[in-house]
């Protein structure tokens, strides 16, 4: 995909709006910035997952959008975490 962009006077760059969304930018995002030879490279810098909040929160909404089931309540789900949590033996006791 290529895209062009033109610098303010005060050094600030729009990135275009369907790059931003195939990345799942958002607004505040951070970026490492670095030169390469005469290039200038923008890297998003994301959580430990690697993908952006956008991106995960699809990704919930597309899961949880196909369930089915009965509604639960937070105190189910608190259960159930605790339960797996104590079995996995990574954390512990809840």
């Amino acid at each position: 995909m290529n895209a062009y962009t033109t610098m303010s006077e005060k050094g600030q760059i729009v990135i275009p709006k369907d790059v931003r969304y195939s990345l799942g930018l958002t607004a505040g995002q951070r970026f490492s910035v670095s030169m390469v030879g005469s290039d200038v490279i923008l890297r998003p810098q994301f959580g430990k997952s690697g993908r952006s909040d956008a991106v995960i929160m699809a990704e919930i909404r597309e899961i949880t959008s196909q369930y089915k089931g009965r509604p639960v309540t937070i105190e189910e789900m608190n259960e159930t975490i605790a339960d797996e949590w104590s079995k996995s033996g990574l954390r512990g006791d809840w």
